[in-house]
């Protein structure tokens, strides 16, 4: 028998001499020829019907309008289209009526939402650190704004991917340009007592790089941390090489002022300042010599690790995880600015490194510490602060002062250093080629280069996943030997050089599949192709997908009108048992107050250690790593908090009411409403379409049984609709009845299921 290392080497040969399909140029081939033109209406068409011709299987009719108007809503804006949506596109009989629904969907703020939670999967966004203590980042919201922000301009996405790798290296770089190195800034972050900041440093950059190549490559580049690459092309001195790139970079935050607070910002800051002065003045002398002894200390131990002491090392470690803490996450912004010379610094940098010093540093002279009374000049200060507006602050990457040479880590250790290397990209595309040291804006344009032959393949493949739930590459996160080869290798080659051509417009990649007869099909499961193609590999429908954890919650506050459809701000905390925070440490869930409650998913916040339940319930992926498709699992869990979690029961009470005022509307409008008509109401308002002759039969016999049963125990029906059981508990039966009847809507697999 042949040893696996035998095997490993064998495969690698074959590989050099037949290049991986992933790893060739994509080219646009010629249109196949197929059976019924009548069905094609752009390329996308021609390439899945002659597969379905060579296979001797029809594709499928056509969705009703109502379901494909729901079909667009859902994976565009990810909320249920309003009844007038829905009335003026089914009374609209011209040809374009389905193109402008996609035009309008595209244009709306909400698009930016949908998307941005597809994106955010890929690096993990969270709202806190991670590991045992996992502090929060009250600046990380900035960020996932940014993606909203990015995805509603329709930034191309070539330069979507520039401003994230390397927006701060753009010459005269925007704030909003280096807020968008935020992307870099989602990794895993340890700043616990005890941490060593130099260790915790390298797994951040280890992660930042496999990010890169499964977000962009679509490969597995993280299994050449340790040694070179089991399966595919890539080395473990590649590897580092690509490691190299982010080496150099150090996380700062930067001045990113929301609306109006600059105005209230700017004037105070001068009348700061000037007291600030003032307190300072009589001491500075004695204050700038005490500051310069503490740096120099530090540094001496810091750069001399065998003989350091250990004290002045552990106070050089303190000010990297403590100024993180004080500052919103930067972890290792105040160890980089005192190694910065102080004629070089800004005045914010000096500023805030002597906050720190007048905090901190008293161990550096206690005695004259003491006599110069400088612990109540510090609270001085500190009263001074708490004084003055705030100004935001936002994630971002930055080049240190200081380049770092970078080590291959021998086993992945990073204290083994082996070979330096230099910033280079890995030899599966075209070289960089650049007559000067590589940095980040140039692995950034390397990534979006015409001649890449991953990333444009790459990103039409997610989105093609994110409209089929299921990719043309079934193995979105890697395109190397281990994954699946395409069902359909001529389509994503057009698609991808059809996104390139476009110049990386993902509004218009979408709108293209979405015009294409193969999206409209219907997704009702064929019994004849049960066997022969369970998962729709050959395209002869649509699919049925689950909504993701987010879209259930909004879908049905959107039904019930709870939903607040506020665009941006701060993380929210929904309602949930104190149980789920408890499982973290010292984790502190604090219910947002009124209508925040009721943000869509996408704002709720992200607790590393204990995520919020209702999500996790309905699999939202793991951040700690990247994401590009989430698992769709089906359990009793999801069953249970459907039916019985307070936000869902609360829905079910809004859209009971919400029945009701339309009754009421229509009696004032002098048109009576019976109960079938009511019932038409609710499945047009949460499934977009009107119930069949034996769903109204069912539910309007269901709706006398709720209400018989609440007739009995009029007090459960005041609970149920939240009444005071002694004075209306009578009153309540019918809106008790309804309440039910419309949790047994909210309930359908079709309500939570994108048709």
């Amino acid at each position: 028998m042949l040893r696996l290392g035998t095997l490993i080497a064998f495969s690698m040969a074959a590989l050099a001499e037949t290049p991986h399909w992933a790893f060739v140029a994509p080219v646009r081939g010629e249109v196949p020829s197929t059976s019924t033109p009548a069905w094609v209406r752009n390329p996308i068409d021609t390439y899945v019907l002659s597969r379905l011709d060579k296979e001797g299987i029809a594709p499928s009719a056509e969705a009703p309008r109502e379901t494909l108007l729901r079909r667009l809503s859902l994976d565009l804006i990810g909320l249920p289209p309003a009844l007038d949506e829905l009335d003026v596109y089914l009374s609209d009989a011209t040809p374009e009526a389905y193109e402008k629904q996609i035009d309008r969907l595209l244009a709306s703020p909400h698009f930016g939402e949908k998307w941005a939670r597809w994106w955010l999967d890929v690096c993990g966004y969270a709202d806190s650190d991670g590991y045992l203590s996992d502090f929060l980042r009250p600046n990380a919201w900035r960020y996932r704004q940014w993606v909203v922000d990015a995805f509603n301009a329709n930034m191309p996405f070539s330069e979507f991917t520039i401003e994230q790798l390397a927006g701060d290296l753009l010459p005269n770089a925007t704030v909003a340009q280096r807020m968008g190195t935020g992307f870099l800034r989602n990794t895993l972050n340890n700043r616990e007592g005890g941490a060593d900041l130099e260790e915790f440093r390298n797994k951040q950059i280890v992660a930042r790089t496999s990010m890169v190549g499964t977000a962009w490559l679509g490969l597995t580049v993280g299994c050449a941390e340790c040694h070179n690459h089991k399966f595919d092309p890539v080395s473990q001195q590649e590897f580092y090489e690509l490691y190299a790139f982010f080496n150099t970079s150090d996380e700062v935050n930067v001045d990113a002022p929301l609306e109006g607070e600059m105005e209230k910002y700017a004037p105070a800051k001068a009348a700061h300042d000037a007291k600030r002065r003032e307190i300072l003045a009589p001491l500075q002398t004695d204050i700038d010599a005490l500051q310069a002894e503490w740096e120099r200390k530090m540094l001496e131990a810091a750069d001399n690790p065998e003989t350091a002491n250990a004290t002045w090392a552990r106070q050089y470690e303190v000010l990297g995880l403590v100024w993180g803490q004080n500052y919103g996450e930067g972890q290792h912004e105040g160890i980089q600015i005192i190694r910065i010379s102080v004629n070089e610094r800004t005045q914010d940098q000096k500023d805030r490194l002597l906050d720190y010093f007048m905090g901190y540093g008293s161990m550096v002279n206690e005695a004259k510490w003491a006599e110069l009374k400088l612990n109540d000049v510090q609270k001085q200060l500190a009263e001074l602060a708490k004084a003055l507006p705030p100004l935001s602050r936002a994630p971002a990457m930055a080049e240190s002062y200081q380049r770092r040479a970078t080590h291959i880590h021998k086993r992945g250790d990073f204290r083994a250093k082996g070979d330096e290397v230099q910033p280079k990209t890995p030899a599966i595309a075209p070289a960089l080629n650049v007559d000067h040291a590589a940095t980040r804006l140039d692995l950034a344009q390397w990534l979006v280069r015409r001649d890449n032959p991953l990333t444009a393949r790459v990103i039409v493949n997610r989105i093609w996943h994110e409209l089929f739930g299921r990719g043309l590459v079934v193995t979105t996160e890697d395109f190397g030997t281990r994954g699946t080869p395409p069902s359909h290798p001529e389509l994503l080659d057009w698609l991808a050089i059809e996104f390139m051509d476009s110049g990386w417009d993902m509004k218009q990649l979408m709108k293209v599949i979405m015009l294409s007869s193969t999206y409209r099909q219907s997704s009702h499961r064929r019994p004849e192709l049960n066997e022969r193609d369970p998962n729709n590999e050959l395209l002869a429908r649509q699919s049925r997908n689950r909504l993701s954890a987010e879209l259930v919650r909004d879908n049905a506050l959107a039904a019930s009108r709870l939903l607040n459809a506020k665009i941006g701000g701060p993380s929210v905390r929904p309602q949930q048992p104190d149980s789920v925070s408890m499982e973290g440490f010292d984790n502190k869930w604090i219910v947002s107050e009124g209508a925040e409650k009721y943000r869509r998913g996408l704002y709720t916040f992200i607790q590393r250690t204990s995520p919020f339940g209702q999500s996790v319930t309905f699999d939202l992926p793991d951040t700690g790593r990247p994401c590009t498709r989430r698992e769709r699992s089906n359990t009793p869990l999801q069953a249970l908090n459907l039916l019985n979690d307070p936000m869902f029961v609360e829905c079910a009470q809004s859209l009971a009411q919400r029945v009701e005022s339309n009754s009421l509307r229509r009696m004032r409008e002098g048109k009576a409403t019976s109960v079938n008509e009511s019932i038409d109401f609710v499945f047009r308002v949460c499934l977009a379409r009107a119930p069949k002759q034996e769903e109204l039969e069912r539910l309007a016999q269901y709706l006398n049984d709720q209400a018989s049963i609440y007739g009995t125990d009029p007090n459960a029906a005041a609970i149920l609709t939240k009444s005071d059981g002694k004075t209306v508990a009578n009153e309540s039966i019918e809106p008790a009845a309804w309440t039910a009847l419309c949790s047994v809507i909210l309930n359908l697999d079709e309500f939570i299921t994108r048709e």
